[in-house]
This record gives C-alpha cells, structure tokens and sequence, in this order.
C-alpha cells in the first residue's frame, strides 16, 4: 500500500493522526497532515484504510 496526502486539500482535522498515529503526523504551524511512513507495513492496512475513511477533506488516497 502507498499512502499519499493532498496537503491543499486538508482540512487538519486530525482524524488520521488520531487514527494512524505511526502513519501521520501533523505540522505544528498549521496541523496540515504529513505522512510519517507512505509504504506502511501490512499490519496498519486496516488503521490506514480508516483514516482515509473518516477524513472530512478526503484528502488521503491509498494505492493498493
């Protein structure tokens, strides 16, 4: 799985950190999401699959 963020498109809600905390992180300035790991291990697919679900901008895409 490759992990990619529209940073443009963030809203910094925060829902992937809360979801994916070893996945993303978020800028202290403006707490626009940043991808710690864009290849994550097998084991986190299901918490990254949901972080993408649940964010409001729909600002993560996933390539499986």
């Amino acid at each position: 799985m490759k992990v990619l963020i529209d940073q443009g498109t963030c809203v910094a809600s925060g829902q992937c950190v809360l979801t994916a905390a070893d996945v993303f992180d978020q800028r202290d300035e403006d707490g626009t999401a940043v991808l710690l790991d864009d290849t994550p291990p097998a084991d986190r697919a299901d918490d990254v699959r949901r972080a993408a679900a649940v964010c409001p901008a729909q600002a993560i895409r996933l390539e499986e």
